[in-house]
Formats: C-alpha cells, structure tokens, sequence
C-alpha cells in the first residue's frame, strides 16, 4: 500500500490530481471560476499559494501550508473571533472538503454521480532547491505542454498572467518573482523550453 504523506505546517508542497479515469473535470468557464471560488474559501486561509494551472482533467498547485500561528491569525481575519469553537482540521482535510464540494456541484450541474478526482490527491515535498523554480516552470507550461497554447501567456487558467500583472491578488507574486530574481528574468526563462520529462520524473507523474 503507498504511503501518503502529511502534509507538515511550514513546508512547501507541490499539489497536484486528475479527473478518475482521466474524465474532465473542467468544461465550460463557470467550472473553472467555481473551482477557485471554492480554493479561496477552503484553501487561502491555510496555504499561500504561488503557482498553479486548471488543465481540463487535472490541476497543479504549489503552495506552502501555514504555521499554526498563521492559521489563527488568517481564522481571525475569516471571522472567528472565538477560536475555541472553533476545529483546527489537518491541512489534508480542507483540500478534500474543496474536492468534495466541487465535485458535488459538477455532478449535480452535468448529472453524473460518484468520485470525479482521484483519491488520494498527490503531494511532493518540495525541499530542492533547484526544483523549486523548476516546479513553477512546469505548472506554468503545462498548457503549453499539452498543446493548448505556444505560450503561458496564452492561457486564462493559471498563475502565469497574474504573476506579470499589477493587479491585486492573493497569489504571493512578490515571492515568486524574488525567487526569479526579478519580473524580466521570470518572463525569460518562461520563454524558454522546459525539460518536462525530467521533472515529471521527479514528481512522480
């Protein structure tokens, strides 16, 4: 049986599932604007997040899971005043009840019934620090990858566009364009071809 690993407050990890049997799980607009309306309501408040792409079947995301202090604090900020009513869940449990909230409105939107991701999602500690934007690349030239587009930029559904914007977001685009040194670095080395099989390989896909 495979061992699934906790996730452990602090760490950074790159998250990632398909739809079972590889079915879509995206396939019209208002999926994909419901699916990070529910990432926002489930996930912002334990996890920053720094990269992530909705393909049609599947997703990636990279995200650091919060400390137990900044958990309170962002619980705080949600509106619970009273944190002793209130159940800190294991990191684990919010990103199911995301999956399972969105599958129970797809299927109920499409008329299917049953499972519509995989179980259990994937997680890969990201503790290299050569993979660390090595990750990012590939979520972002995942499109890419699967033909969808010549180019990040191309594609609505991932962090690529907000990361070059100015708007404001939830994203922590400051720390990934650190990461890259600085915003015209990050477009360049996005422009260029990334070794998708090599980091596939790592991950495990």
């Amino acid at each position: 049986m495979q061992r699934i690993e906790s996730l452990i407050p602090g760490n950074l990890y790159h998250i990632y599932n398909r739809g079972i049997d590889s079915c879509n799980l995206f396939t019209e607009r208002d999926n994909y604007e419901y699916f990070l309306s529910l990432y926002d309501k489930y996930i912002s408040h334990i996890a920053d997040t720094y990269a992530w792409v909705l393909m049609p079947n599947h997703f990636h995301f990279l995200v650091r899971i919060k400390e137990e202090s900044e958990l309170v604090a962002s619980l705080h900020q949600t509106g619970f005043e009273n944190l002793s009513g209130v159940e800190v869940k294991p990191p684990h449990q919010y990103l199911s009840n995301l999956f399972n909230a969105y599958t129970k409105a797809f299927n109920k939107r499409t008329g299917r019934h049953g499972n519509l991701f995989e179980r259990p999602f994937k997680r890969k500690l990201i503790d290299n620090e050569e993979y660390l934007k090595q990750v990012i690349l590939y979520i972002h030239n995942n499109p890419v990858h699967h033909g969808f587009c010549s180019h990040p930029v191309e594609y609505p559904w991932s962090s690529y566009l907000t990361c070059i914007s100015i708007k404001p977001t939830k994203l922590c685009r400051e720390q990934v364009i650190g990461w890259f040194d600085n915003q015209a670095n990050f477009k360049y080395l996005h422009d260029q071809k990334v070794e998708v099989e090599r980091i596939e390989h790592w991950l495990e896909i």
